[in-house]
């Protein structure tokens, strides 16, 4: 990555006014500014990779001395890749490049902050150094959430290869166009072509999605059988909630001649290339003596791939009239496998980036433990607590992954609350406590723009609203607070009680449920108390770290 020094820059000079994108980079900004805004929250300026002129400002940048950053620019789009043109603690410059089929390069350029900002700290200094307007700097700074600069590369990093993704799903799209036009007489086959495109979907897998074309394909080609192989792609003691395949998955259909240990023993024989034309196997080659496989008379293979990833293999088997097999049939079925092979690799992807944000939470987790050595361990206790209770209410699926994150990122305001405060044994006065109260309001700051935190959020602002309305921040009542809310609520109330701190022990298990009982209807949830006696044998154990 490339680290620029700024230090012997002395003018600033503000952002110039957007000039004319060329009409053939006009579909490319627009893309390109969506997914960056999509992945991190803020705009991007544009910049076009040949000259490094800026082309588009963005209103959520501090203004600049772009006539420095253009050089720079160029750097970056004749590398193609995502770099750092400039780093002074706390900022950091970001330069995401993204090229269209014509090879014409833009380049995104955004300002972050690295770390929260220390009580009265100013950054003219760093913003000088920069060559960003100061005037403005400290204002834009204090509405700005923190990235390291790991999760700024990997994350445009993800964000550049998802919108890669879509560009070539929108190329592919337009091949399929163009054959419908040309191949008005096989309407069949466009028809399978565009059912296949309609059920991209990230909620289908890609075995799934696999199923429906070889039964598809087995409507509208002349073959007796087919087989889709799917090949691994995480390794088997991988856990994720979005599942990752750990061993081959064979799928066949109609009459197939070959069981998976056969299929891979004839892919390592054809030996398929992984980029280009689909083999195309006939009675040539297959009736050669020595043919390792004469239940296969004819046969088409063709790869999945998406970039340089392999997913699997696509075969047609045997030809049902006895015939051979030609480029419409291949041409077809290298079609099916390019649609297929970019599902996979956008599910891949997808799969990655729950992967990073699990990183995240995890990470957050982590300070908050560290800001709160006297809680260490609360917010995975909550966390699990809230799941079981949420269990016992019969919530679905969703709501225990959205429940066990609120609970392990409920307190993460707490970052922001002086460590004086935060870690006082002693009771609060009346100013201590309405300081620390604010944490449920910078906890929601904190992660209002990551999108997949956005069922998180209820709990995060109102997990101390109590049920007679007098909590807050907003002094919501009953059922006005958010079920996930009023379930952490309880969670975090009972882990409270129970733990052990450095100035007091925990209490006793009576005297919880004496609390419980009377809180009942007015600072809890009645159903929620309820579900905690219902559950308390695990819930028991779960504070004990069982």
């Amino acid at each position: 990555m490339l680290l620029s020094d700024h230090r012997t820059l002395e003018q600033h000079a503000s952002v110039p006014a957007a000039i004319h994108i060329p009409d053939s980079l006009r579909a490319l900004a627009d893309e390109l500014r969506t997914a960056l805004h999509r992945a991190f929250g803020v705009g991007f300026a544009l910049a076009d990779g040949a000259t490094g002129e800026l082309l588009v400002p963005s209103k959520d940048q501090p203004e600049c001395d772009w006539g420095l950053r253009a050089e720079l620019c160029r750097q970056v789009a004749s590398r193609r890749q995502v770099e750092f043109i400039g780093e002074e603690d706390p900022l950091i410059v970001l330069a995401v490049p993204a090229e269209n089929q014509h090879g014409e390069c833009l380049v995104a350029v955004g300002v972050f902050i690295t770390r929260p900002l220390r009580p009265g700290e100013r950054l003219a200094r760093p913003a000088e150094l920069l060559a960003i307007d100061h005037r403005q700097i400290d204002a834009w700074a204090s509405g700005q959430t923190p990235w390291s600069a790991e999760q700024l590369c990997r994350v445009a990093e993800l964000a550049v290869e998802h919108f890669r993704s879509a560009a070539r799903m929108a190329r592919l799209e337009t091949e399929v166009r163009s054959l419908s036009i040309n191949l008005a007489a096989t309407y069949e086959e466009i028809s399978l072509l565009h059912r296949l495109a309609n059920n991209l979907r990230l909620s289908q897998s890609d075995e799934q999605l696999g199923r429906i074309a070889v039964e598809w394909l087995g409507e509208v080609l002349p073959a007796a059988g087919f087989a889709l192989q799917f090949l691994p792609v995480a390794r088997a003691e991988v856990n994720l909630d979005h599942q990752a395949r750990s061993t081959a998955f064979l799928l066949s259909h109609g009459q197939c001649p070959l069981d998976q240990q056969q299929f891979e023993a004839f892919i390592a024989h054809v030996n398929p290339p992984l980029q280009g034309r689909p083999t195309v196997l006939n009675r040539a080659v297959t009736g050669q003596p020595g043919w390792p496989f004469p239940q296969v008379r004819q046969a088409i293979v063709v790869a999945l791939v998406e970039g340089d990833n392999l997913f699997g293999w696509l075969a047609a088997l045997n030809h049902r009239q006895d015939g051979e097999f030609g480029t419409v049939e291949a041409s077809l079925l290298s079609s099916v496998a390019a649609i297929l092979g970019i599902h996979s690799g956008n599910i891949e992807l997808y799969r990655q980036q729950s992967e990073l944000l699990a990183g995240i939470v995890r990470a957050l987790t982590s300070a908050i433990d560290a800001k709160d050595p006297y809680t260490c361990g609360h917010s995975d206790r909550v966390a699990r607590i809230a799941v079981r209770l949420a269990e016992q209410l019969g919530c679905d699926a969703k709501v225990l992954n959205s429940i066990y994150l609120a609970g392990l990122l409920h307190d993460i305001g707490k970052i922001g609350i002086d460590d004086s405060v935060l870690r006082k044994p002693g009771r609060l006065s009346d100013e201590e406590y309405n300081h620390i109260k604010r944490h449920v309001e910078i906890g929601h700051r904190i992660l209002r723009d990551l999108h997949k935190l956005e069922d998180v959020l209820p709990v995060v602002l109102h997990h101390h609203e109590s049920w007679d309305g007098a909590g807050y921040p907003n002094k919501l009542k009953f059922h006005e607070i958010p079920l996930t809310a009023r379930i952490v609520a309880v969670a975090d109330a009972y882990d409270a009680m129970s733990s052990d701190r450095p100035y007091r022990a925990g209490m006793p298990e009576e005297k919880i449920d004496a609390i419980f009982r009377a809180g009942a209807g007015k600072q809890w949830d009645p159903d929620v108390v309820a579900a905690l006696f219902s559950a308390r044998d695990d819930i028991r154990a779960i504070a004990r770290g069982a």
